[in-house]
């Protein structure tokens, strides 16, 4: 955690260096390069130079200003004639070089036009691949997966819910917090049947998780009388079953 009147990148250094130098060494036998992909806070000149110095590919957004658009200007420029019903995407990619970084560098471009929209969507690419621009753009946007993940821990498992007076407190509600976001993915990703595969962590929480139950203990048996929002038997039978096979066979066990 870091006090919220700094910028997004404020002490970026200490963060993706130590990832950088763990996903390195595990990739290292590998043929296939590592790659890195950050939003517009990123676009940092020693980032580019640290990722590059380290054998990484990356794609990071750039904030557009004049010197760009001017080698862009001529696609956002609207066809003639009436225009499509359909959303037409245009790529484009040069070479620049800001005023911080070390050496010029590929930009990729993208112009959206929208049914309807007066002014195209405009976005650019920082990287380093030698791709082609629509693909560079496509492993770009799984950035959209990974932000989905962010805004889910912070609705279903309340990340910002932050309010202790303490700023180290703070700090230890929200690893807290993020290892059992870890923990219900996991739930989630290895011992959910079909039938609830693709549910969110709200739903696993509030019907299958966190649901009234009461105990009826008779003289030979028990009773689990479930609320009503609970699943049936046999998703919770199965999500036990899947649970069971990630455990290995116990010491000594033998199969019949």
């Amino acid at each position: 955690m870091r006090p919220g009147n700094v910028h997004s990148a404020d002490g970026w250094v200490a963060v993706p260096t130590p990832v950088l130098a763990r996903y390195s060494a595990e990739a290292r036998p590998s043929i296939i390069r590592p790659r890195f992909r950050a939003d517009a806070a990123f676009a940092i000149s020693a980032l580019f130079d640290l990722l590059e110095a380290e054998g990484w590919d990356y794609a990071i957004r750039i904030k557009g200003n004049s010197k760009v658009n001017e080698r862009f200007d001529w696609l956002t420029k609207r066809r003639p004639g009436r225009p499509p019903n359909h959303v037409v995407r245009l790529y484009t990619s040069f070479h620049h070089r800001a005023e911080s970084w070390s050496k010029a560098r590929r930009i990729v471009a993208k112009d959206e036009f929208h049914p309807g929209d007066l002014f195209p969507t405009v976005g650019f690419i920082v990287t380093n691949q030698s791709l082609p621009n629509e693909r560079v753009l496509t492993f770009y946007n799984g950035r959209g997966t990974a932000e989905q993940h962010i805004k889910e821990g912070k609705y279903a498992l309340k990340w910002t819910w932050l309010s202790c007076m303490r700023f180290a407190a703070n700090a230890e509600w929200l690893q807290l917090r993020t290892l059992a976001y870890n923990l219900a993915n996991f739930l989630r990703t290895t011992a959910t049947p079909e039938l609830i595969e693709r549910w969110s962590l709200t739903s696993l929480r509030e019907r299958l998780i966190k649901i009234g139950g009461r105990l009826v203990r008779h003289g030979r048996y028990a009773i689990f009388q479930m609320a009503a929002v609970a699943k049936p038997r046999d998703v919770f039978g199965a999500i036990l079953n899947m649970i069971n096979t990630l455990r290995g066979p116990l010491p000594g066990a033998t199969c019949a």
